[in-house]
C-alpha cells in the first residue's frame, strides 16, 4: 500500500508540476488552472487530510500565481474573479473528494470489522462444537464407570465360582496332558478377568499400563493361541506372520494382549466361514510424530515402530461408520453382541504405550487394523 500510495503522489506532483509550466506559459488562459482539479483527486485517494491541505494550498496558490503576470488594462479584475472562481472550484472537489474517500475507508473499515467478527463467531462455533463433543464423551465415559462398576460386581461372584471348578478339574485322576493344557489356559484367562476387574473397580481409572522391552512373539503369540479354536470351530483359518530378528517391542504384555484379542474377535466376528483372518507383523522408520510421541514414554526408542496388522476378508464397514468406529458405544453388531467400548478402550491402551492404532475398512472387502508400537534395536555384539 506504502509503494502505492508513492506512485500516486508521484504523478501528482508531475501533473502539478505540468499545470504550473502551462500557466507560467499562458497566463490568459484561465482554463490551464482547472486542470489541478486532477492532482487534487490523486492526492483524495491517499485519504491523507494533511497531504490534502498541503496540496490544495498549493493548488490556490499556483492558480493565483497567474495573477502575477502583465495583463492588459482594465482586465485584472476579470482574471481576480475568475482564478477565484477555479480557486472555489478546487476547494469544493477538494472537500467532495476527501469525504467520498473517507466514506469508502469507513467502509472498508467496517467491512473488515464484519468479516473479523465473523472469523470470531466461526471460531466460537467450533469451540463450543469441541466443547459439546467433550461433555458427549464425558458423559458416555460416566455411562462407562456405573456400566463396569456394576458388570464387575454382578460379574466377579460367579468367576470366582468358576475359577475353584476349574482348580478341581485340573485335579481330577483322569485328567490327559492336553485337557491340562486347556485348563492351564482357562485359569489364566480367569485370573486376568479377575485382575482386570479389580483394576476397574480399585479407581475410576483403569490401569496404566507398565510397558517394558519386550520380543515380539512374546506379545503376539499367546493371543493368537487363545483364539486359535474359536477360529478352528468356525472354519476360518488365523495365520499368524512374524519375520526373523524384529526389534523388541515397547509393550505390557498383557495390555497388548487384551488389544490383541479384542481385534481378533472383532476379526472374527466380522468373516464369513471359509474367510480369512492374518496378524501381520513388521517394522518400519518411524516418522517424526511417532517418534517424539513414543520417546515420551520410551525415552530409548530407536528411530522404528513395529506394526502389527490384524486383516480379515469380511465383510467390511462403510466410510460413515469407520469415522465413529472409535467412539465409545458404537457398535454395527447386533443387540447384546458387543458394547462398542472394544475399539475405543484399544485406542486409549495403545495410546497410553506412545503408540497409535488406526483403522481401514472397504464395504464387501473386508477391515484392517493395524497397531503401531515403539520399538527398540538390539545392539548387535561384535
Amino acid at each position: 500500500m506504502l509503494k502505492h500510495n508513492r506512485i500516486v503522489l508521484a504523478i501528482a506532483g508531475a501533473v502539478f508540476l505540468a499545470i504550473v509550466a502551462l500557466e507560467m506559459a499562458a497566463p490568459a488562459n484561465i482554463v490551464g488552472a482547472y486542470g489541478f482539479v486532477l492532482p487534487i483527486l490523486l492526492v483524495a485517494t491517499v485519504r491523507s487530510r494533511v497531504l490534502m491541505l498541503v496540496t490544495v494550498v498549493a493548488c490556490v496558490v499556483a492558480t493565483y500565481l497567474g495573477l502575477m503576470q502583465p495583463t492588459k488594462p482594465g482586465r485584472f479584475q476579470a482574471a481576480v474573479i475568475n482564478r477565484s472562481l477555479v480557486a472555489g472550484v478546487l476547494l469544493v472537489v477538494a472537500y467532495i473528494g476527501m469525504t467520498w474517500e473517507e466514506r469508502k475507508a469507513r467502509e472498508e473499515a467496517a467491512r473488515a470489522a464484519l468479516a473479523q467478527e465473523t472469523e470470531n463467531l466461526l471460531k466460537a462455533n467450533t469451540q463450543l462444537v469441541d466443547a459439546k463433543d467433550q461433555l458427549n464423551r464425558s458423559e458416555r465415559l460416566a455411562a462407562v464407570g456405573q456400566l463396569v462398576a456394576s458388570v464387575a460386581h454382578e460379574v466377579g461372584t460367579p468367576l470366582h465360582s468358576i475359577a475353584w471348578h476349574v482348580q478341581a478339574l485340573a485335579e481330577e485322576p483322569g485328567v490327559t496332558p492336553e485337557m491340562k493344557k486347556r485348563v492351564t489356559v482357562i485359569d489364566e484367562q480367569l485370573t486376568r478377568v479377575v485382575r482386570i476387574i479389580q483394576d476397574l473397580l480399585s479407581s475410576t481409572r483403569p490401569r496404566q499400563p507398565e510397558p517394558a522391552w519386550l520380543p515380539v512373539e512374546q506379545v503376539i503369540s499367546p493371543a493368537a493361541v487363545l483364539m486359535e479354536p474359536a477360529f478352528h470351530a468356525k472354519g476360518i483359518p488365523l495365520t499368524v506372520e512374524i519375520p526373523a530378528d524384529l526389534p523388541l517391542v515397547w509393550a505390557d504384555a498383557e495390555k497388548i494382549h487384551q488389544v490383541l484379542v479384542n481385534l481378533l474377535a472383532n476379526a472374527l466376528a466380522a468373516t464369513p466361514p471359509h474367510g480369512a483372518v492374518s496378524v501381520v507383523l513388521g517394522t518400519r522408520a518411524a516418522s517424526s510424530d511417532e517418534l517424539d510421541l513414543g520417546r515420551r514414554v520410551a525415552e530409548a526408542m530407536s528411530p522404528v515402530v513395529i506394526t502389527v496388522a490384524v486383516r480379515d476378508t469380511g465383510c467390511g464397514m462403510p466410510e460413515a461408520n469407520v469415522q465413529k468406529a472409535f467412539e465409545p458405544f458404537f457398535t454395527t453388531k447386533a443387540v447384546g453382541k458387543g458394547t462398542g467400548l472394544g475399539l475405543f478402550l484399544s485406542r486409549e491402551t495403545v495410546l497410553a504405550h506412545g503408540g497409535s492404532l488406526s483403522l481401514e475398512s472397504e464395504l464387501g472387502r473386508g477391515t484392517t487394523v493395524t497397531v503401531t508400537l515403539p520399538g527398540l534395536q538390539p545392539t548387535r555384539r561384535a
